[in-house]
């Protein structure tokens, strides 16, 4: 099952965390947290400026959209090179903040520059945050991942859209929400109760190959895929699905649309 990353303690990763592979090569093979070869005023020169600490790259948004995806933060910073999003979530639902890492710290005054801008009718704050906070974010998910999957998944049917109830189901179903990083194997996992293989997972990418966080699912009967719908806002990992009825017509449009 997909997880964020594990805490580690003393010694472990970088910071006492293991993460995705995203923030993995963010933390060990970025130019920007290695040295630099630029001499600008001679070795003492060069010896001061590497000594001062690197600002890290990273900002936080707050006023998301409640069905944010992270690849709704890669659009709405589009341009920039982000590294990683971490969508942040409070007892299992979306808070409407996130953290958003890039490549150097020079695109965080780009990223500010989209303060109180739209996405969709909504305005995005945008503020300038610290690596500790995000790491703080990081292991605040983690835990909250764990303690989810030692507790059942809640189905949130408080929340459950009257709208899907009344849709027709035609034996696939769209996922959104998901993590970048899962798999069909993980989605397979997901929907256990069902007997699913490789071949009934569609993960949506966008043109360069990236996963855009939406995914397509064949059952095997219509009455199948209505049971499946019972998994509507539950957890994959420290994430909640949203469940959709759809068509295979629908998953192949998403296929070759490029995004």
């Amino acid at each position: 099952m997909y997880s964020r990353g594990n805490v580690l303690g003393s010694g472990g990763g970088a910071d006492g965390f293991e993460v995705g592979a995203k923030r993995q090569r963010m933390l060990d093979t970025s130019s920007y947290f290695g040295g630099s070869s630029l001499l600008y005023g001679g070795p003492a020169f060069s010896s001061a400026l590497l000594a001062q600490p690197r600002p890290f790259p990273v900002v936080r948004l707050r006023g998301l959209p409640f069905n944010c995806t992270e690849s709704d933060v890669h659009e709405f910073f589009a341009g920039l090179d982000v590294v990683d999003v971490l969508l942040v979530h409070k007892q299992g639902r979306f808070s409407g903040e996130a953290y958003c890492v890039f490549g150097a710290p020079m695109q965080v005054d780009f990223a500010l520059q989209k303060n109180r801008q739209n996405m969709g009718r909504r305005y995005i704050e945008v503020f300038r945050s610290k690596k500790q906070e995000y790491y703080h974010a990081v292991a605040a998910e983690v835990a909250e991942g764990k303690s989810l999957d030692r507790e059942p998944a809640p189905s949130f049917p408080a929340t459950k859209s009257p709208e899907k109830e009344h849709l027709e189901h035609t034996g696939v179903l769209k996922l959104r929400g998901l993590p970048f990083s899962a798999s069909k194997r993980d989605i397979i996992e997901f929907f256990k109760e069902s007997d699913l293989t490789h071949e009934n997972v569609h993960i949506v990418v966008h043109s360069d190959g990236r996963a855009t966080g939406e995914a397509y699912v064949e059952f095997r009967s219509p009455a199948e895929s209505k049971i499946a719908m019972g998994k509507d806002k539950m957890m994959l990992g420290s994430r909640y699905i949203e469940l959709f009825p759809s068509s295979r017509e629908e998953a192949v449009r998403a296929a070759a649309k490029p995004k």
